[in-house]
């Protein structure tokens, strides 16, 4: 009779256990909107942190890109104070740089290991019977090893083109499309100031800066033919002189090393003001990268708050129902259910719930990154570790806040249990 009863025992315990995963689900169900109203803050909590990790990556990337567009390890040196005497005057229409100053950092400043002189303005190009009104730039064939800029056709202009002024030049994406539009454009022959120049090549795109300006929207000439054909006769002074510096690290000393060479040769006195600006791009976009990045802690940081909150909801949702179904628990435990196993149930229901809320939240997030994504202009991808971790996050929510619920529903004694109304 014993052994009867023993095996009847057992299999009650082996279904009841098999019946959990069943039972959970229909437990939930029973109350659909409180279990969704639960499992809601869990969805906006994972969402939200999908959000912000693809929101943050994506700008991080056009950081990056931009970063990488400025140039190698550039330094920038424009002609004319940011301010003298108080007054901001900008670099154009200011005579303080030379070609003699160029040289003298390329000699001399041994940290730099490309120079590249830089007149520019606006001119207008003709081809055919078309024209064209953009952006030009005099400079020598190292500018675009600074400025990291290859070709897509043609081939660039070289010293021989700087010594000699040959009417050369090289050509953005946007003049291209505007001239030539699918035409060829290697080879071709365009006017400037109503003088022939031959174009050798088409640049890479390079898209938009970092201040909105179009970069492709371009044309790149030797600096001599700029300054005896288009500046004019007498033009000697340089808009910008543009160097790479061997390494991020030798910038900052660079540019120590250029001050004090550049106050030298132009005889300003200590204490007067430079006559001259000197920039670093990068580490202006290294900054933006970094505070990009705190911000995105801190915005993930607060979409934990509403996991958080989730999971007291959860915890919340739980307590009520086990005090409502004590009577069932005491029916359990008293047909010889495991304290294990009733805490199994609890918890698989308070894990459901809470995946439940993640992967909705995943979709969510998605989704809100792809829009958000789109409305601003950004290439969105979602992190795969972001997939990966929100869900196990979202689990281990589940399996924190449940497991008190959980426990306590063992503790029922199952007279006290099987007596309650």
């Amino acid at each position: 009779m014993e052994k009867h009863l023993s095996g009847i025992t057992n299999s009650v315990i082996e279904a009841s256990l098999s019946f959990f995963g069943r039972e959970a689900f229909r437990s939930l169900l029973r109350n659909k909107m409180r279990s969704a109203l639960s499992a809601i803050g869990i969805t906006i909590g994972i969402a939200a942190v999908v959000c912000v990790v693809a929101i943050g990556a994506a700008g991080s990337k056009l950081a990056e890109r931009q970063l990488q567009n400025l140039g190698d390890n550039l330094v920038w040196i424009e002609a004319g104070s940011r301010n003298i005497n108080g007054v901001r005057s900008g670099s154009h229409g200011m005579s303080s740089l030379t070609m003699g100053d160029a040289e003298a950092i390329s000699n001399e400043v041994s940290s730099i290991k490309s120079v590249s002189p830089n007149v520019d303005g606006t001119v207008t190009i003709i081809s055919g019977n078309h024209n064209w009104t953009t952006h030009y730039r005099g400079v020598t064939p190292e500018y675009l090893e600074i400025k990291r800029w290859d070709l897509v056709d043609g081939t660039p202009f070289t010293r021989e083109d700087v010594l000699h002024s040959t009417n050369v030049c090289l050509i953005g994406q946007t003049v291209r499309q505007e001239l030539f539009g699918q035409k060829e454009a290697i080879g071709q022959i365009v006017r400037i100031n109503n003088k022939p120049f031959t174009v050798l090549g088409v640049l890479a795109p390079k898209g938009q800066s970092g201040n909105g300006r179009d970069q492709d929207d371009t044309i790149i000439l030797p600096y001599t033919t700029v300054l005896k054909k288009l500046k004019g006769k007498g033009f000697v002074w340089l808009d910008d002189i543009l160097c790479s510096a061997f390494s991020l690290d030798d910038a900052n000393p660079a540019i120590d090393s250029i001050t004090a060479l550049l106050r030298q040769r132009h005889h300003i006195l200590p204490g007067a003001g430079d006559d001259f600006n000197i920039r670093h791009p990068e580490e202006v976009i290294k900054a933006q990268i970094a505070a990009k990045r705190t911000l995105e802690l801190l915005l993930i940081s607060i979409a934990s708050i509403a996991l958080l909150v989730g999971g007291i909801g959860i915890m919340n949702v739980m307590l009520v129902s086990v005090t409502e179904r004590t009577r069932e628990i005491g029916i359990r435990l008293a047909v010889g259910a495991t304290t294990r196993a009733i805490q199994i149930q609890f918890m698989e229901e308070a894990v459901i719930l809470s995946l439940s809320g993640g992967f909705l939240g995943v979709f969510a997030g998605v989704a809100g990154s792809f829009s958000i994504g789109y409305f601003m202009g950004w290439p969105m991808s979602i992190p795969l570790e972001a997939l990966i971790v929100a869900p196990l996050f979202a689990l281990g929510v589940g399996v924190f806040f449940g497991f008190y619920p959980a426990w306590k529903a063992t503790q029922l004694d199952p007279i006290a249990a099987l007596s309650h109304e």
